[in-house]
């Protein structure tokens, strides 16, 4: 199989507001968000999703959702906010973090998916 022909995929995770799934409002926060929407992008289109409930805050702090996000293999992060010790959790274990622009989830995976969001640094990080 040439490079040409070989297909990318990249599981991503955008925090959501309950219930979750495609037509969900994006979650304001990263750590308080109430569900994750989790798509398998292949070559930028979704071909399977899930819902995954995030766990309480006080469970491990605000490294538990980061744990949980890097065992179900999630690659990359779309999110509206989210702190510095989550961002940095998220960097250590290989999860890239783009800023969204707080809509649904359908768009926040069609903007990632196009290459409209920027990666998200340590001055992007919330500061509360």
């Amino acid at each position: 199989m040439s490079e040409a022909e070989q297909t990318r995929t990249i599981r991503v995770a955008v925090p959501s507001e309950a219930p979750g799934g495609l037509d969900a409002a994006c979650a304001g926060h990263f750590g308080r968000c109430s569900h994750f929407t989790v798509a398998d992008l292949v070559d930028g289109q979704i071909t399977q999703t899930a819902t995954v409930e995030n766990l309480p805050h006080h469970e491990s702090g605000c490294m538990a959702p980061v744990m949980m996000l890097a065992q179900n293999g999630v690659e990359a992060l779309v999110v509206s906010g989210i702190g510095g010790r989550p961002l940095m959790g998220c960097e250590q274990l290989g999860i890239a973090v783009f800023a969204g622009d707080g809509g649904n989830v359908a768009g926040a995976f069609a903007a990632f998916a196009e290459g409209r969001l920027t990666r998200v640094g340590p001055e992007g990080a919330c500061r509360h």
